[in-house]
């Protein structure tokens, strides 16, 4: 048998070479020879070896986006559908995985041993074919097309926009011939440092600007280069972290082969060994799943998330947040820094934005996970934690003036199964800001939680999360809405939108963030204001069935953005100033400003990106107090406020 022809493997390799594929395609269909059409099986490792990754040639083909709406909104596929042919791509579909939860970490391939590796020598480049059009040729025919679109659906592209699509194009990152990403960002006039690299969080607006025009090979390729390189080995100061962490970013690199310029590529990913603070991305596997349930609502390519590859992946990166450990709450204990908000900014212990990402990465692995015998551990794991995350974020991080008068008048130092203040909050803690800032009508979730400890800062991200997935109730998503309205000025002002409200300053600044000298008040993460949030607060605007207050805001935006050189953060209290150290053409500014201007032409698309509210997940409780004749279950006594 051939290098390139079907084989399997009875031994188990190395951790950091370890394939997660249950068969080799046969000979990609590329057309430029032998060598060119092995390199996309192949991903490179630290310690030498060559993954195994499928081609990406294998993809649904491109339909117009009127024909990819269609596809979306179509009825959700039952268990039938699930195992139908005709539901699943041209790629290698989903194979019985031996063993259950307890090996799935395990992937095995059989007969390789006994297979010779094929050896790559060098990347060739393609022959000039005679009258073929550059690629500023073919953008601008392409921009043609385009225009010639929107003329027939009556609406024509604003000079921003189109600026903004050859920007974004612009910055696409090909690996091997096949597009796999974005760069951060693309200016010219500093030195790139990281910002040349693709991150995972990064992508996502660029992901889903992609998919909402009917362009899914490159979000298709993301997915897989970057699970392949969830295997890797990854090691700081010899002590290497659990399998499944997914890199905060990756590289494209080049290495010469020979004297006649020839070239092998291969990826480079950064865990967080390289990062300011040696800090591993928590959220990058959140963000992966939630963009793998997109891809599939949007493209209908549901044989991506059943390949056995994938599953496994979902699930190494589940072990993570839902191996056991000495937590007493259902949230994810993280260090600081471990999410957008990179830096030091006082937001360790149980930080809004990753509890609304971990809830809504659950909830979008239940629906992907294949139901099976061996699947059944891990679901019931996530619908407990569910229950449990929803209930505890419902109750204990929700502000309003009722609830923050209720804090000021709390007893301290209550020792029993019945107390009021069970994280014995100190009322002196509500800072001086929120007794004239909080609305009456309105609230929202406080930034964190923890014994002792309730971080009162306004976080956007998280709160807008928590009304994409539901995390928050009814009531408290249309409260989240109206407190962003009431306090406009505020929270959007000349720009859109406040990663987080107010900034800290004075001691406070210094304490907290160690004086960081980036992160000054009003200015990046400390009370700094952040174009890309723009798609989630439409995407949330878009749920509550407040497209105006979407609208406002995209229009705040789009007098400045063009202009200003697509920067990637503001200063200011009201966001007047380009940020002091903020990059120009950053590709997340612009991809947020076109999925938002997408998703409000395409409200029916943003309906099956959010989830509603499921009452049978909120009735269940796992924790069995209900026998118990010693402790009480507080959830019962807080139903009422779960419910509303």
């Amino acid at each position: 048998m051939n290098a390139t022809g079907s084989m399997g493997l009875a031994v188990a390799v190395r951790p950091c070479c370890r394939l997660i594929a249950a068969q080799i395609l046969p000979r990609c269909p590329h057309r430029y020879g032998r060598r060119i059409a092995a390199l996309p099986f192949f991903l490179r490792c630290s310690c030498g070896r060559r993954h195994f990754s499928r081609c990406p040639c294998a993809l649904p083909p491109r339909r117009s986006a009127a024909a990819w709406v269609r596809a979306a909104v179509a009825p959700a596929r039952d268990g039938a559908a699930v195992s139908d042919p005709r539901r699943l791509s041209t790629s290698v579909g989903p194979v019985p995985r031996p063993g259950g939860d307890e090996d799935f970490g395990r992937i095995f391939v059989q007969g390789l041993a006994a297979v010779k590796p094929l050896v790559i020598d060098s990347v060739e480049q393609p022959p000039a074919v005679g009258g073929e059009k550059t690629k500023k040729e073919a953008v601008e025919e392409e921009e043609e097309e385009e225009d010639r679109s929107e003329v027939a659906k009556g609406r024509l592209q604003s000079e921003s926009e189109k600026e903004a699509w050859r920007l974004l194009k612009n910055a696409v990152v090909t690996y091997c011939g096949s597009p796999v990403g974005t760069l951060a960002a693309i200016d010219p006039a500093v030195e790139p440092l990281n910002y040349d690299q693709v991150f995972i969080r990064d992508f996502v607006p660029s992901a889903l600007s992609f998919l909402l025009k009917g362009e899914m090979e490159i979000v298709r390729n993301f997915l897989l280069h970057t699970l392949h390189l969830q295997s890797w080995e990854k090691t700081v100061d010899c002590y290497s972290p659990g399998q499944g962490l997914m890199p905060a970013s990756f590289k494209v690199r080049s290495v010469p082969q020979g004297s006649n310029g020839e070239v092998e590529e291969f990826l480079d990913p950064d865990f967080g060994e390289s990062a300011i603070g040696r800090v591993a991305p928590v959220d990058s596997g959140l963000w992966w799943i939630i963009l793998l349930r997109a891809y599939g609502k949007i493209s209908g390519d549901y044989a991506l998330q059943e390949r056995i590859d994938v599953q496994t992946g979902i699930k190494l990166i589940l072990n993570l947040c839902l191996s056991d450990g000495f937590d007493m709450f259902p949230t994810l204990l993280v260090t600081d820094g471990s999410c957008m908000i990179d830096r030091r900014m006082g937001i360790h212990g149980h930080p809004l934005e990753i509890q609304a990402l971990f809830y809504c990465a659950l909830r979008c692995s239940r629906e992907m996970i294949v139901a099976s015998d061996g699947s059944k551990n891990v679901l019931r794991a996530i619908n407990n934690r569910l229950s449990a995350l929803s209930f505890h974020i419902r109750e204990y991080y929700w502000a309003d003036m009722k609830k923050v008068n209720e804090i000021y008048r709390y007893k301290t130092e209550e020792y029993s199964q019945d107390a009021i203040n069970k994280f014995n909050i100190y009322p002196e803690q509500i800072p001086g800001w929120l007794v004239d800032w909080i609305p009456e009508k309105g609230g929202y979730f406080i930034g964190n939680l923890q014994p002792a400890h309730m971080d009162f800062r306004f976080f956007s991200l998280g709160n807008l999360w928590a009304i994409i997935s539901s995390l928050a109730t009814p009531k408290q998503a249309e409260g989240i809405l109206d407190l962003i309205e009431d306090k406009w000025d505020e929270l959007v002002g000349n720009m859109p939108l406040k990663i987080c409200y107010p900034a800290l300053e004075n001691e406070e600044w210094r304490i907290t963030t160690g004086s960081d000298p980036k992160n000054t008040p009003w200015s990046y993460h400390n009370g700094g204001s952040w174009p890309t949030l723009l798609w989630q607060f439409t995407l949330a605007c878009i749920k509550m069935g407040r497209p105006e207050s979407a609208r406002k805001a995209i229009a705040i935006a789009e007098n400045h953005l063009s202009n200003d050189r697509w920067p990637e953060y503001y200063d200011t209290p009201t966001g007047r100033f380009i940020g002091k150290q903020s990059r120009l053409y950053q590709t997340w500014t612009i991809a947020g400003f076109l999925a938002s201007k997408l998703l409000l032409e395409n409200p029916e698309l943003a309906s099956i990106l959010t989830f509603e509210e499921d009452l049978e997940l909120l009735e269940g409780c796992a924790c069995s107090l209900a026998k118990s004749p010693r402790i009480k279950c507080s959830r019962h006594a807080a139903k009422s406020h779960i419910f509303v």
